[in-house]
C-alpha cells in the first residue's frame, strides 16, 4: 500500500500507531465485554476482528485523505471526517467478522463487542492526532510567551469578535512568526462581552478603545469587519486617531469576493472604507450559472473595471475569455495577471484592436464567436472630452454601434454596456454620448429581442480617472489639494461593487433595459478630501490647504441617476433599480441622427456635434457658472434627488 510519506507530520507515524492501536481497541473490547481477559473462542474472536477491521481501516484512511492531513492544524472538519470515517469502516468491517467468525468454530464475536470496539476505535485514531495539535499549539504558546516577554511581539487589539476577527485570531495565534500577539477582542455586541475566542476576551465595545489601548499597552487595532458600513469604520477608526494606535483593516464583502480571511489581506485604513456601504446581495450562483462553460468578451479589458470584469468572470470558469483592448500595454497586464489564475478550463485570448474600426470589429466577433459581451470601453474623462468632442462620439457612439452591429450579425445572445450617471440629462459631451450609447443598446435589443442592456451607476473609487488618485498626488506632493467647488458632490462606488452589479445586470436582463444602484447619498467632494488627508497623517490647514479652482467646462455640482420619463422601479435585490421602458424613450430616426454625427466627428465639425447630440438628447445642457459659497458643515445631510424621493420605501 501506498502511503503519504512527506506530510510535515510524517503521517508514516500514524500509520504505524493504527496498526498497533487498532488491534490494541479490539483486544480491550473483548476485554470490557467479557469482564476478563479473553482467551479460548473469544481470543480467537479478538483475532478475527483485528484481522479484519485493521486493514479495513488502514485502506480507507488512505482512500478518504486521512493519511494527507495536516494534523498540527487540524480542525472540527478534520475531526467530523476521522469519525465518519471511523464509522465506515466498521460498517464495512463488522458483518464481514460476523461472517468468518461464524464460519470459523473456533471463534466467537459478542454482537455488543463492535459496538464497544467502535468508541474504542474512535479513541485509539483520534487520540494520537489530537495530542499532536496540543503539542504543537502548547509549543506555540511558549514561543509566543518567549517573545512576547522579550517585547518582540506586538500587542493587538482585534474590533469584531465575529468569524472574520477569529479568524485573525487563529491565524495569529498558529504563526507567530508573524509578530503579532492578540490581547482581547471588541465588539458592539454586549451579549460577546466576557466571552473568550482562542485564549482572548471580548474586553468591550468601539468606545473602550482609548481607556483598552492604554490598558493592555495595545500598538495596533485590527478592523474585522468586513461587512460594516462606512460611518462604522470612520467612527472605528477617528477613536484609534485619538489614541494615537496604529489601525489596519480587513478589506470589504467586495474585495472578499471568495469569502477567504487570512492576515495577508490586512492593509491600511484607505479612503474605501470610510465610504463602504452595506453591500448589494448578488445571485451570484446564477451568474456562475450564465457565465460557465460560454465565451466571453471584455471590451476595454485593460481598464479599471474592464480588467476586474475579467477577474471575477473567470471565478465562473467560461470556456474562452476574450480579452478587448485598444492600450497593448494594460492587455498585457492583465492578461499576465490572469494566466497565474486561470482554471486549466478556461482559454485566455487577448485582442489588441480599436473599436471605432467597424470592419476590424466584425472580423474579430466572426473569429472568435463570443456569446456575452461587456462593454467597458470608453472615453471617460469630461474635461478633455469637452476639447475633443469628435473623440468622444467616434469612441462612444461609433465605437458602440460597431459592437452592436457585430453581436447581432454574430448572433451574441446577451450584452452589457457600462453607463454612466452622467448621461442623465448631461451638461458635457461625454455623458451625452454615453446617453446616445445607451440608446443605441436600446434599440438593437427592441429589434433583436436579445438581452442587451446598459448599467449605469457614479463615480468608480480608484478607477484611472477618479478624482482619489489626483488628490493621492496633491498630498504626496506637499499640496494644495485643489477642489472644484465646495457643494460638489458625486455619487460612488467601489470597483469591485460596481462589476457585480454589472454581472448581475447579465442575469436579470431581459431586453432593453438600464439597471441602476441605489448608491445612497451623494458624497461631498470637499469631505473626501479631508478624509484623505486625515487619513495621510496629516491636518488640513496645518500641513495642507484646501483650495477651490472653479468648476471645469461641462461640470456640475450634483450628478443623478435616472432620465426624466424611465419608469423605474426596484429588482429583486433591494438596491437595484431598473428602468423597463427605456427602450421607448429611443428617439424616431436614430440611425439619420447618428450618421450626420458620424460625418459631423470625422470633419471635427464641432458645432454640428453639439447640435446633434442635442436633438438626439434634448436634455444635454451646458452648465452655468456655479457661484462659490462656503463648505457647510459635514454633517449636514444631503437632500434626496428626485427618483428617490417617488420609490416606496420596503
Amino acid at each position: 500500500m501506498k502511503l503519504i510519506t512527506s506530510s510535515p507530520l510524517r503521517n508514516r507515524y500514524f500509520f504505524l500507531l493504527d496498526m498497533v492501536l487498532l488491534p490494541f481497541a479490539a483486544y480491550l473490547s473483548f476485554w470490557v465485554r467479557l469482564d476478563d481477559l479473553p482467551t479460548g473462542t473469544a481470543l480467537a474472536g479478538w483475532f478475527v476482528l483485528a484481522v479484519i477491521t485493521t486493514p479495513v481501516h488502514i485502506v480507507l484512511f488512505q482512500r478518504l485523505g486521512i493519511y494527507s492531513r495536516y494534523w498540527r492544524y487540524a480542525s472540527i472538519d478534520d475531526l467530523l471526517l476521522l469519525i465518519s470515517v471511523v464509522s465506515l469502516a466498521m460498517i464495512v468491517a463488522t458483518p464481514v467478522a460476523f461472517v468468518v467468525a461464524s464460519i470459523t468454530p473456533l471463534a466467537l464475536v459478542p454482537r455488543s463487542v463492535p459496538i464497544i470496539f467502535f468508541f474504542f476505535g474512535l479513541a485509539a485514531t483520534i487520540g494520537p492526532r489530537l495530542l499532536a495539535r496540543l503539542l504543537w499549539h502548547r509549543n506555540t504558546l511558549k514561543r509566543k510567551r518567549k517573545g512576547d516577554g522579550n517585547g518582540t511581539m506586538q500587542r493587538v487589539l482585534i474590533m469584531g469578535a465575529g468569524s472574520a476577527g477569529s479568524m485573525i485570531a487563529r491565524e495569529l495565534r498558529d504563526n507567530p512568526q508573524l509578530g503579532m500577539v492578540v490581547v482581547g477582542f471588541l465588539d458592539d455586541d454586549p451579549l460577546k462581552h466576557g466571552m473568550h475566542i482562542y485564549g482572548a476576551p471580548v474586553l468591550g465595545n468601539r468606545f473602550d478603545i482609548p481607556r483598552l489601548v492604554h490598558e493592555y499597552n495595545a500598538r495596533c487595532v485590527i478592523i474585522a469587519m468586513p461587512s460594516a458600513a462606512g460611518k462604522d469604520i470612520r467612527s472605528i477608526v477617528e477613536l484609534c486617531e485619538r489614541t494615537n494606535v496604529k489601525t489596519k483593516i480587513m478589506p470589504g464583502l467586495y474585495e472578499l469576493l471568495d469569502g477567504k480571511v487570512s492576515v495577508n489581506q490586512l492593509r491600511n485604513v484607505q479612503i474605501e472604507d470610510l465610504l463602504r456601504r452595506s453591500p448589494v446581495q448578488t445571485d451570484s450562483a446564477a451568474v456562475h450559472h450564465r457565465l460557465q462553460g460560454k465565451r466571453v468578451m471584455v471590451t476595454g479589458g485593460g481598464g479599471s473595471i474592464g480588467s476586474e470584469l475579467c477577474r471575477q468572470i473567470l471565478r465562473a470558469q467560461p470556456a474562452e475569455l476574450i480579452i478587448l483592448g485598444h492600450g497593448e500595454n494594460s492587455i498585457f497586464a492583465i492578461e499576465q495577471e490572469l494566466r497565474r489564475i486561470a482554471p486549466p478550463t478556461t482559454k485566455l485570448t487577448t485582442v489588441i484592436a480599436d473599436i471605432r474600426f467597424a470592419e476590424r470589429i466584425m472580423y474579430i466577433f466572426e473569429q472568435y464567436r463570443p456569446e456575452i459581451v461587456f462593454h467597458a470601453a470608453a472615453h471617460k474623462h469630461v474635461p478633455l472630452m469637452e476639447l475633443h468632442p469628435a473623440e468622444a462620439v467616434t469612441n462612444n457612439v461609433l465605437g458602440t454601434r460597431n459592437l452592436l452591429n457585430a453581436a447581432l450579425q454574430a448572433d451574441v445572445s446577451h450584452f452589457v454596456m457600462i453607463s454612466s450617471d452622467k448621461a442623465v440629462n448631461p451638461t458635457n459631451v461625454m455623458g451625452a454620448t454615453k446617453r446616445v450609447a445607451e440608446l443605441l443598446v436600446h434599440e438593437a435589443a427592441r429589434q433583436s429581442g436579445r438581452a442587451y442592456v446598459a448599467v449605469r451607476f457614479g463615480n468608480v473609487l480608484g478607477s484611472r480617472g477618479s478624482v482619489l488618485l489626483t488628490f493621492k498626488q496633491q498630498i504626496a506632493s506637499g499640496g494644495p489639494v485643489t477642489v472644484t467647488h465646495p457643494d460638489m458632490r458625486r455619487f460612488f462606488m467601489t470597483i469591485p461593487e460596481a462589476v457585480q452589479l454589472t454581472l448581475q445586470a447579465l442575469v436579470l436582463g431581459k431586453g432593453g433595459e438600464v439597471f441602476v444602484l441605489d448608491m445612497g447619498k451623494p458624497i461631498r467632494i470637499v469631505d473626501l478630501a479631508r478624509d484623505m488627508i486625515e487619513l495621510s497623517g496629516l491636518q488640513v490647514g496645518r500641513d495642507i490647504d484646501i483650495v477651490f479652482t472653479g468648476l471645469r467646462p461641462g461640470e456640475k455640482l450634483y450628478e443623478e441617476l435616472f432620465v426624466e420619463g424611465e419608469e423605474y422601479e426596484r429588482t429583486s435585490h433591494a438596491k437595484i433599480f431598473i428602468a423597463r421602458n427605456a427602450a421607448k424613450l429611443v428617439p424616431k430616426a436614430l440611425a439619420d441622427q447618428i450618421r450626420i454625427l458620424e460625418l459631423a466627428a470625422f470633419r471635427d465639425d464641432t458645432a454640428v456635434v453639439l447640435r446633434t447630440l442635442h436633438r438626439l438628447v434634448p436634455t444635454f445642457k451646458q452648465p452655468a457658472p456655479a457661484p462659490m459659497t462656503e463648505p457647510k458643515p459635514r454633517e449636514q445631510a444631503v437632500g434626496e434627488p428626485f427618483w428617490r424621493r417617488h420609490i416606496a420605501t420596503d
